[in-house]
């Protein structure tokens, strides 16, 4: 394991957020919303309103922001700057099955408040561990999506199966095609 299990689910939520952004939109209905917050395991208030959807889909591009940043003074600013608006204050805490982690926002604050808490939380943790490269730009050209790489040897390029399977399957094109290139 890179980081703490919370941290990674932190990392992993922002991605999955980050790329609902890109074309086709994966976060447009409640139940889009739901099924993040099943998966990355999210705690606390849930309005299941329409404004609380709309405002976790206006954080896609701050999260992308903070995920892509280029190096460790932009990435810094950014989480410096989230965890001021938000006046994240840390805890530990324990609930359902985790063991102890930490919180810096209460469970009564509004879900898009909360991510972009966690999310500033995981980042510091990526930023003191100099581990920032562990996220990147797929590498597909024709597309946009972050990649968090938890693998061991660094070697995740796509942000999915699709990307990767696509690019895999051009170069088999490509050798196929001209013999003399492989």
């Amino acid at each position: 394991m890179v980081f703490t299990h919370d941290t990674e689910l932190a990392l992993q939520a922002a991605v999955t957020l980050a790329n609902s952004a890109l074309d086709p939109d994966t976060l447009t209905t409640d139940e889009d919303l739901d099924r993040v917050w099943d998966a990355y395991q999210y705690s606390g208030r849930r309005d299941h309103t329409r404004a609380e959807l709309d405002a976790v889909r206006a954080l896609r591009p701050r999260l992308r922001a903070v995920l892509t940043a280029a190096d460790d003074e932009t990435a810094v600013s950014l989480v410096n700057e989230m965890l001021g608006e938000t006046q994240a204050v840390p805890q530990l805490v324990r609930h359902d099955q985790l063991g102890w982690h930490i919180h810096a926002i209460g469970t009564d604050q509004p879900l898009a408040r909360r991510i972009l808490v966690e999310t500033a939380m995981a980042m510091i943790d990526v930023v003191r561990a100099d581990e920032l490269s562990r996220l990147s730009v797929c590498a597909d050209e024709t597309c946009e999506g972050v990649v968090l790489d938890l693998s061991r040897n660094r070697s995740r390029r796509f942000c999915s199966t699709t990307c990767g399977n696509r690019n895999a399957v051009a170069a088999y094109r490509a050798r196929t095609r001209d013999p003399a290139a492989s």
